[in-house]
């Protein structure tokens, strides 16, 4: 059970990662940047969505 939350919440963050890079790429002021890699942040989130599922169909979280 706590593993398909935890596939849930990384899926989450994966999909919150891409609205924040679609806004920061669509940016009226091109001079201000952020400081967050959205890419890897939406990178990192669904290698974590799919091991947390992984887990979770083998019984073990």
């Amino acid at each position: 059970m706590i593993g398909w939350v935890g596939a849930g919440l990384a899926a989450a963050a994966a999909v919150g990662a891409e609205v924040a890079a679609r806004r920061r790429r669509r940016r009226a002021d091109l001079d201000r940047v952020g400081w967050v890699d959205w890419p890897t942040v939406q990178m990192l989130a669904m290698l974590g969505a799919a091991i947390a599922a992984a887990l979770a169909i083998a019984g073990v979280g």
